[in-house]
């Protein structure tokens, strides 16, 4: 017995040395574990995923997209301004009146060469109350033929001789070939800058007037750079600046109520107009010099120094300013000299000569000032020049809806473009009712551009258009890149996600190796 527990003793002291494996791990602890790996990742997939996705997910609200690029590229509408021309012939019998009237219809189709504007004349009834025309054309019998413009109202007065009127079954009348030479000579300018307008933007549709020279186009081109942009109201600013301490008063109140508040009225159907006044004393230009060269006119304006209005409750400024010294403004003839010029797309400046000793200036002092002012007015709201000044009035209506119209159909296509262009930026739901509006609005313009309500209803597709392409939820998102959105993630998501992940991979080694070793002992089992 000694014998067999010496040699035993040895193999006790290797076992003891040996390390001993982990006991087996329990089935309920096992799965346990995997119950709690489980639970976090059920956790995070059925509660924190959809928490996070609706609290980040970007609202987009539907816009017509397809609608919005139509307007853009000129396929949902095609600007086209059908004027009326009613003409009165009350001494001429209904018959020959009605050939007159065809016969001027025809040359006028002949010769027209812009589909988007065009005349259309209608013989006047005395029984018939029709809609207010764009020119009322009176047809009297004279000696000689003649016509002339009335200044106060839209008519233009037409004498003829009784032989001007042709035979009914006549396919030609010098009377016909007059008047149709006076409307296109009427009409000329305002045809131009819409054609102008049409070409230039891409909702032309192909009615551009293809006759229009390049000569005309840089001339447009110049006009268009210096009209102010479309507003209902305008704040003008009328200051007379002084090197010295004379003139300190000035009559501008009287002035302004003789010279320019009657056309200021004139114009009240298409912008609104606020008015501020000041003098300021001491007041050193930009440039001294006493004869100004066309250099010298864009450093006159001292804004530094010169109180000059900024724009008043967002309505943009029109500065007249009248500076009193003798200096003058030298023109490309060396004897030639001018008094004022105009900035486009800002004021003018009139430079006024006094007396060091007067120290008033009267209403008659200011009278050219203010009569240079209103002229310069009209070609800074982008009146035409020619015709009378309620036919310029007219056509500067109509031009505008154009302008408003062929803006507002662009800005659609830009915001369609970029909501298609950018997916993950927000759209609100005022954006998308601004579209619609602007839309209604749209087609109610295209509708009746050659009437008043043409106007009204383009001045508020413009305005819906721009407040939602500026609107600020999207306008800030613009300069928020994706990058950004990794650069928040992830100092956030990586700590927290990481022992998950190794945690998850860890469970599905040890699943996968447990299902390995039970296919190996049924193996075992099966060969015993």
């Amino acid at each position: 017995m000694a014998k067999e527990v010496a040699i035993d003793a040895p193999k006790a002291s290797e076992d003891a040395s040996k390390p001993r494996d982990p006991p087996a791990e329990k089935p309920s602890h096992v799965m346990r574990r995997m119950y709690i790996v489980l639970s976090y990742w059920a956790i995070i997939l059925l509660l924190g995923v959809p928490i996070w996705w609706k609290t980040t997910a970007i609202s987009r609200a539907n816009l017509p997209l397809d609608d919005m690029l139509q307007w853009s590229e000129g396929k949902a509408c095609r600007p086209v301004f059908p004027l009326q021309v009613s003409v009165r012939a009350d001494s001429l019998p209904e018959q020959d009146a009605q050939n007159l009237v065809r016969l001027t219809q025809h040359a006028l189709d002949d010769l027209n060469e812009f589909s988007g504007h065009h005349l259309r004349l209608q013989l006047a009834k005395q029984d018939q109350q029709a809609d207010e025309p764009a020119l009322t054309i009176n047809l009297t019998p004279g000696k000689d033929t003649t016509a002339s413009l009335d200044q106060h109202s839209p008519v233009l007065d037409i004498t003829y001789p009784p032989n001007s009127i042709a035979a009914r079954n006549s396919a030609a009348s010098p009377l016909a070939s007059f008047i149709t030479d006076e409307l296109r000579s009427i009409f000329a300018e305002e045809q131009s800058i819409i054609s102008y307008l049409l070409s230039t933007s891409s909702m032309s549709g192909g009615i551009q007037n293809k006759n229009l020279s390049p000569e005309a186009s840089q001339a447009l081109d110049k006009r268009t750079s210096r009209t102010l942009r479309y507003a209902p109201t305008f704040h003008l600013t009328f200051s007379l600046f002084t090197d010295g301490s004379t003139p300190n008063t000035w009559d501008i109140e009287s002035a302004l109520d003789e010279y320019l508040r009657p056309m200021l009225d004139v114009l009240r159907p298409l912008h609104n107009f606020t008015i501020d006044t000041q003098l300021q004393l001491y007041a050193t230009p930009g440039v001294q010099a006493e004869t100004l060269s066309k250099d010298d006119l864009a450093s006159f304006i001292n804004a530094a120094e010169w109180p000059l209005s900024p724009s008043i409750e967002g309505a943009p400024t029109i500065n007249f300013v009248i500076y009193v010294g003798n200096q003058k403004i030298s023109l490309d003839a060396e004897s030639e000299t001018s008094q004022s010029w105009m900035i486009p797309q800002w004021g003018t400046v009139y430079l006024l000569p006094l007396p060091k000793s007067d120290s008033h200036v009267s209403s008659a002092t200011l009278k050219q000032p203010m009569l240079t002012f209103g002229g310069h007015l009209l070609q800074l709201l982008g009146t035409p020049k020619t015709g009378s000044l309620p036919l310029r009035l007219s056509a500067l209506a109509r031009i505008r809806s154009a302008n408003l119209l062929l803006r507002a159909s662009e800005s659609l296509g830009s915001l369609a473009r970029l909501t298609l262009a950018l997916p993950s930026i927000a759209i609100p739901n005022r954006v998308a009712e601004g579209v619609s509006t602007t839309m209604h609005h749209l087609e109610q313009a295209c509708s009746n551009l050659g009437g008043k309500s043409g106007l009204m209803h383009a001045r508020i597709a413009a305005e819906e258009v721009e407040r939602a392409f500026f609107e600020k939820s999207m306008v800030g998102q613009l300069y928020f890149p994706d990058e950004h959105k990794i650069a928040v993630y992830l100092p956030l998501l990586g700590p927290a996600s990481l022992p998950l992940i190794m945690g998850l991979i860890a469970e599905i080694k040890r699943w996968i190796a447990r299902r390995k070793q039970k296919k190996e002992d049924g193996k075992e089992k099966k060969s015993q």
